[in-house]
């Protein structure tokens, strides 16, 4: 493991993070673990799944605008007039739930739904960012504060 952490550690967590925030059911919080008790550099560490989670949100992000007009029209059967009142009411209240876009289940149709009513990527991308970075920070820190208190 030690070996294939250093020949392809930050691909393989940039890679796994991506496709962990895409609608396939993976996770990469053990990878990130793994990577800073073979003592990688956490900074960058954090970083790169960061940005692979990010990418992969926006992915699914894209999905929505694009596959939005499918998925309302002709899936879900929604009418013009109820698209628009959801899309008042997600962009005033609904995108700060973007925030919570790192939650297992549910995160990653969060992105989805932000697509679908094309809530501004400026807005998309300052909450989903925020969120996934706060989110790796937290789980470098508590292995770290772990690492620190099980080493003699």
């Amino acid at each position: 493991m030690e070996q294939f952490l250093a020949d392809y550690g930050y691909f393989a967590l940039f890679s796994m993070s991506f496709l962990a925030s895409t609608l396939i059911p993976l996770g990469s919080e053990w990878l990130l673990i793994a990577m800073l008790l073979n003592r990688h550099e956490p900074a960058m560490v954090v970083t790169v799944a960061s940005i692979g989670n990010y990418l992969g949100a926006c992915t699914s992000f894209l999905i929505g605008i694009y596959g939005g007009p499918l998925l309302i029209h002709k899936v879900l059967r929604i009418s013009d007039h109820d698209q628009a009142r959801a899309m008042r009411l997600y962009s005033r209240y609904g995108s700060l739930s973007l925030l919570f876009s790192w939650l297992p289940v549910i995160g990653d149709p969060l992105c989805l739904i932000g697509g679908v009513l094309r809530i501004s990527f400026a807005r998309f991308s300052l909450l989903v960012f925020s969120g996934k970075l706060t989110r790796y920070a937290i789980v470098a820190y508590l292995t770290l504060k772990t690492m620190a208190v099980a080493s003699p």
